[in-house]
């Protein structure tokens, strides 16, 4: 049974009624419900389609959060051949939390690199919840020199509630590391698409986001701070987390209007978590589109084209 999130609750309640059916019919071959399971099943996914049809930002919140959603490691699995990863920041330490190496996408080398959250509690421990440290962001800024050095378009597959925060982590530098790693992006002489799969939190995201086309999955969140950290600060109330996310704009269909996002990639019914498969070839189309657009056009207008692109963001409001 899937994971069912708190505005899911009715469409549990009828799956749940389903799957009972079926197990009633397993046990005893004489009972036939094929009619009744069938309109269930139709009465099921026309509420699937409703409640997706009219999601609140803080409802996409919680499913650009769902534990079941794809994660950068199946996107690259599944989009990139001949990928072989690359650790470490040749300074301190790696990072598990960012993810990164050479590899095939539809047969044209490329850099990628992708924030990691893990699929269970052992994998989400190793990669600190995808919160990197500074030593991530110097990782991104040596494969992105990399790419830059070797000609190869760099994808960045962007999923994290934002850096980590932790002492360690600021005494290591973890603000310049950030801003370094965005300096670089704006320089490099190749092209690059960032991706919001997930969560795009605060300046944890931007760092590997500041790309000449980014885009969102429709039902990822992309923003400054967590909606619990802005209440919190505004109001001093955690639980007023759904009028923060409604006032901040963080879904990807506020973000295209306000020209912060150029794309948003269109997921499955009932999200990317239900069929992570179809979710993951539609992105890869949409890589494949915005990387043509660039075929040919030189570093230096690259570069021009991504450092516009961000000053320009705000202009028209």
């Amino acid at each position: 049974m899937p994971t069912y999130l708190d505005f899911e609750a009715p469409l549990a309640e009828l799956e749940g009624k389903i799957a009972e059916l079926r197990t009633l019919a397993a046990g005893d071959k004489a009972v036939s419900i094929a009619d009744e399971v069938k309109g269930l099943e139709k009465k099921a996914a026309k509420l699937l389609t409703d409640l997706y049809a009219g999601l609140d930002p803080w409802q996409k919140a919680q499913v650009a959060r769902h534990p079941e959603r794809p994660h950068a490691l199946d996107f690259i699995g599944q989009l990139i051949t001949e990928f072989t990863p690359l650790a470490g920041d040749r300074k301190f330490a790696e990072d598990f939390a960012v993810v990164g190496g050479i590899g095939r996408f539809q047969g044209q080398p490329v850099m990628v690199i992708g924030q990691e959250k893990g699929a269970d509690t052992t994998s989400r421990l190793k990669r600190n919840f995808g919160m990197a440290r500074p030593e991530g962001y110097r990782k991104a800024v040596r494969l992105m020199e990399m790419a830059d050095r070797f000609g190869l378009p760099v994808v960045s597959f962007v999923d994290t509630a934002g850096a980590y925060p932790g002492i360690d982590a600021e005494e290591r530098g973890q603000a310049e590391a950030i801003a370094r790693s965005t300096d670089c992006c704006l320089a490099l002489g190749v092209p690059s698409i960032a991706v919001v799969i997930g969560e795009g939190g605060s300046g944890g995201a931007i760092a590997i986001a500041t790309a000449n086309v980014v885009m969102m999955l429709e039902h990822a969140i992309y923003s400054v701070i967590s909606p619990e950290g802005a209440a919190s600060i505004l109001w001093r109330d955690a639980a007023r987390a759904k009028d923060a996310a409604a006032a901040m704009k963080i879904t990807a269909q506020d973000l295209k209007k306000l020209g912060v996002i150029d794309d948003i990639v269109p997921e499955p019914r009932g999200g990317a978590h239900r069929a992570s498969g179809e979710a993951i070839a539609a992105t890869g189309e949409a890589i494949a589109r915005a990387l043509r657009t660039f075929d040919g056009v030189p570093g230096d207008a690259l570069r021009t084209q991504r450092r516009e692109k961000f000053l320009g963001i705000g202009r028209n409001l």
